[in-house]
């Protein structure tokens, strides 16, 4: 069930009814296991043998927990949730590589990879080991615990909610109001329009130049590389901005999963701007225990390939992931040997925002091709100024003004603000004045009038 679905909006509207009604009552474990099983729905609905998987990681970092200053059960806690995500994503990937290192035909394991399951798993792994570390006491209540692991906002494509912040919200009584209402659907509808008004458009261009880049003029090449740095941009913040909407809706508040990565001056700030619930993780569950900076300039660029590299990994069983995440390795790598600036000028941020969108949109390249052999044909193309097809691809332009006219408005706004850097963008409506309720209708209109109607999944579903 897409968030883009008309399906999605009949289950979002019967749980809010529900939850509405619900919310009466004193006890708010009513409310917390109709949302559960509300979550169960949702994930089932792709395919309900998934739900077992889910229940299953569920148990282990439930019964774990409770015992986590065992180090046997600690390590089980650990080592389940791993060996899950390994089994399922990556056997059949690690195998074939063996085999092709071999020149044997060694054969594969016919394998469902369940969706979202590179999400939830990493959410259980956080959970015990910051119960291990006693950041947080361990949940007691099972569904409590079960409902921070499959709630259905942030289920399938993240963002990936810390315990520390969620489970706290789960023991109070969260209502759903006027006011998180108005600004929880405006956010899905910011989403709704980046996704299937903009990234979508989008996707049917980069799919045909990816496809068969050997056909194409090298500068509709290049098109369609810039094309996929907006589309993978907008497809998943605006996913994020829909899950964020339908807990705000709900009374729950997650953290922003992106903040205008694009202007960003170097590759590091790129990392605190994009994704920031996975970088955020990789850092305090990966990076730090590595040893992080604290064991001298050698180990922490050993440390900071380790985590990219497994941040590449972390997206998909495919060696083009791990490369694109060796790259951002190696440049973070570079990043620290620089001299830092104290403050560095306004002219310098400008080539710093340019070159780390040129070296971020290159690196997508791999992100995106299904092999090595294809990122190569894409750039030998530009290298070769390829002669061929040229596709100027208008929602390419739309996108471009689009983003920059949003990130332009961001700057601005913080500047007035009296921000240090820019945190976002949301110009969020007054929906009880007649122009902001226009407005409002106006966006809804444009979801509808403009959204691509052709089957296009979320990008992060697949990981």
């Amino acid at each position: 069930m897409s968030f883009a679905s008309p399906d999605f909006i009949i289950f979002f509207s019967v749980v809010l009814v529900v939850v509405l009604g619900l919310q009466k009552l004193k006890n708010t474990c009513y409310k917390e296991s109709f949302l559960l099983l509300a979550s169960y729905f949702f994930y089932g609905y792709w395919d309900w043998r998934f739900c077992f998987l889910l229940l299953f990681v569920t148990v282990i970092a439930y019964a774990t927990a409770l015992f986590a200053d065992r180090k046997t059960l600690f390590v089980l806690g650990v080592t389940v949730p791993l060996v899950v995500l390994g089994l399922f994503k990556y056997f059949n990937f690690f195998l074939d590589s063996f085999a092709q290192l071999l020149s044997r035909e060694l054969g594969t394991l016919s394998i469902i990879l369940p969706v979202g399951i590179s999400f939830y798993t990493f959410q259980a792994l956080s959970y015990v080991i910051d119960v291990k570390r006693g950041k947080i006491e361990a949940e007691r209540s099972f569904v409590r615990m079960a409902l921070y692991i499959s709630f259905f906002p942030q289920l399938v494509a993240g963002p990936i909610v810390k315990a520390a912040d969620f489970l706290p919200q789960l023991k109070e009584d969260r209502r759903i109001t006027l006011k998180s209402f108005e600004t929880g659907i405006q956010l899905m509808i910011f989403g709704l329009i980046k996704k299937i008004v903009i990234a979508d458009h989008l996707s049917v261009f980069v799919d045909d130049v990816f496809r068969t880049p050997t056909a194409f003029h090298w500068l509709t090449i290049v098109l369609a590389v810039f094309s996929y740095a907006i589309q993978i941009y907008l497809d998943f913040s605006g996913y994020s901005d829909i899950a964020i909407g339908c807990a705000k809706i709900l009374g729950y508040d997650f953290l922003p999963n992106f903040n205008i990565p694009y202007i960003s001056e170097n590759v590091t700030v790129f990392w605190r701007r994009w994704h920031i619930s996975l970088s955020t993780w990789l850092r305090e569950y990966l990076y730090i225990p590595l040893g992080g900076n604290r064991k001298g300039k050698t180990r922490q660029y050993i440390n900071l390939l380790l985590t990219m590299l497994l941040g590449g990994l972390w997206h998909g069983a495919n060696w083009t992931f791990v490369f694109w995440g060796l790259l951002h390795g190696l440049a973070l790598c570079v990043d620290k040997m620089l001299p830092k600036k104290k403050a560095p000028k306004t002219l310098s941020k400008i080539l710093g925002a340019v070159g780390t969108f040129l070296f971020v949109s290159f690196t997508w390249i791999f992100f995106r091709s299904e092999n090595f052999s294809k990122a190569w044909m894409v750039i030998r193309g530009i290298v070769t100024l390829q002669s061929g097809v040229v596709q100027p691809f208008f929602w390419t332009f739309v996108a471009l003004i689009t983003v920059f006219t949003a990130t332009m408005a961001a700057v601005i706004r913080s500047k007035k603000l009296g921000q240090k850097s820019p945190e976002g963008y949301y110009p969020l409506l007054k929906l009880n004045t007649v122009p902001g309720l226009t407005l409002f209708f106006i966006l809804c209109g444009l979801v509808i009038g403009l959204a691509f109607t052709g089957e296009h999944p979320f990008v992060y579903f697949q990981f």
